[in-house]
């Protein structure tokens, strides 16, 4: 390679060294976007409600158990002790039914939007009461149902609970047990009988932020949710058995049992570290962060292509072009980011991404109209333009499909330049047919001396 090509190359590199920079400082205004609004994320669950999780109702029967026992001293009198414990018996539900609805809303912040909802459910559930294996003399205390929410505040107007039919009455806290500890009780002051059948219904409205978590503590559990969101994310440790998304919204069922569950177990455990939950999120169907900032990742492409293209029209057409036009259409590639972040925080995404990319190719093929010395050259460079952002902008959309499109666009394009250069020498002086275009650029036209 001969050494005005060798230092063409060096400058390109360098200028694209150049625009890396500035792609990695575009890149972390996008991070700083993204953190103010989980900022504002943060705010609205202060004054509304954070994510929610459900867990319960769980029976718990308190008991004092005192058994005696006879020790033998050295001298061989017998003395009777009593061993005194307090204890608790919990019965989790055999059948635990849950059915309602999420009701989406917004909540804004500033400039961004919080999605929040409303759940309206139904709990319904049995549970046969068993007496535990105990010793001596005991005394059973008042029973009452356990459950817990991850935030209080979301609880809307009063719950409605019956059980056997009788209506009984919720409040904050819970005595102290051992394993889960959880944040409201009922206490059941009208159950009498330590034994036999139970029912229970919980009408509950609970309003939280993005997802709603709750655990199937039942030996068998049922649960339907359905919502007018389009877009839900389904979490946790389990899949809804069958579900429908269309734009009506969706509607989503799970059947678990205790089997395939360990909740009742890591309820037990002291301390608890994680549960399993049924997981529904109300996520935006497209994420402007996220999607800005796997665009900008692209931006080497976007350059290395450009600049590539510039590198041919100078082997080819031996039309030269100096490193301050390259990097004033490095720095214009470089604007379309910014822009299109700064426009998706008002606007849907695929919009400001029309808006950016029409900007940014309509000034530059404004500009290298002038720099190829041709219309039509511009025209041409401006449509490759708006191909390559056209399928970056497939990319983007299609995530499961990314990366097979991703890999066959850089095989056409690679095929693409090996069928264009395929006829260069590069042993050969390509070097002196630019320096002659230049010269021939540079010298008086006749007549004008």
């Amino acid at each position: 390679m001969n050494k005005i090509l060798a230092q063409k190359a060096f400058a390109i590199l360098a200028l694209t060294c150049v625009i890396l920079i500035a792609l990695f400082m575009v890149s972390s205004v996008v991070d700083d976007r993204e953190k103010y609004r989980s900022a504002a994320v943060q705010s609205i669950e202060a004054s509304y409600a954070g994510p929610q999780v459900f867990i319960g109702p769980v029976l718990v029967r308190p008991y004092t158990q005192t058994a005696e026992t006879t020790e033998v001293s050295e001298n061989g009198a017998k003395k009777t002790i009593a061993h005194k414990q307090e204890l608790t018996a919990r019965t989790f539900p055999q059948v635990l039914d849950v059915r309602g609805t999420m009701l989406p809303s917004k909540r804004r912040h500033g400039l961004y939007t919080v999605q929040v909802y409303e759940f309206q459910g139904e709990l319904k559930g049995s549970l046969d009461v068993v007496d535990p294996l105990t010793q001596g003399i005991v005394v059973w205390g008042e029973p009452y149902l356990e459950l817990s929410v991850a935030d209080v505040r979301g609880i809307v107007g009063t719950p409605r609970v019956l059980v056997n039919g009788v209506a009984e009455t919720m409040l904050q806290g819970a005595p102290e047990t051992t394993g889960w500890q959880p944040n409201l009780h009922v206490p059941l002051r009208g159950m009498s009988v330590q034994k036999g059948h139970m029912n229970f219904v919980l009408e509950l409205n609970l309003a939280g932020t993005e997802t709603l978590g709750i655990a199937p503590v039942g030996d068998s559990n049922h649960l339907e949710i359905q919502s007018s969101w389009k877009s839900p994310l389904f979490d946790g440790q389990f899949l809804p058995r069958t579900r429908e998304v269309g734009s009506g919204g969706f509607q989503a069922v799970w059947d678990v049992s205790s089997l395939a569950s360990g909740t009742q177990v890591q309820l037990e455990t002291n301390p608890v570290k994680t549960i399993d939950l049924i997981d529904v999120g109300l996520t935006t169907l497209v994420d402007p962060y996220t999607l800005s900032n796997r665009a900008v990742k692209y931006g080497i492409l976007y350059v290395v292509l450009t600049f590539g293209g510039f590198l041919m029209f100078e082997l080819i057409q031996q039309l030269p072009i100096h490193p301050v036009q390259y990097l004033l259409v490095g720095l214009g590639l470089t604007i379309f980011f910014l822009l299109l972040v700064s426009f998706s925080e008002h606007i849907a995404f695929g919009i400001a991404y029309l808006i950016a990319s029409v900007a940014c190719i309509g000034l530059l093929t404004f500009y290298l109209s002038y720099v190829l010395r041709s219309v039509e050259r511009g025209l041409g460079f401006g449509a490759i333009l708006t191909t390559l952002y056209a399928a970056i902008y497939g990319l983007l959309i299609s995530e499961d499909n990314a990366l097979v499109l991703g890999s066959s666009m850089l095989f056409c394009l690679l095929a693409v330049v090996m069928y264009v250069t395929r006829k260069v020498d590069w042993y050969r002086g390509t070097g002196e047919l630019i320096a002659t275009k230049v010269g021939s650029l540079t010298q008086t036209p006749p007549g004008n001396a």
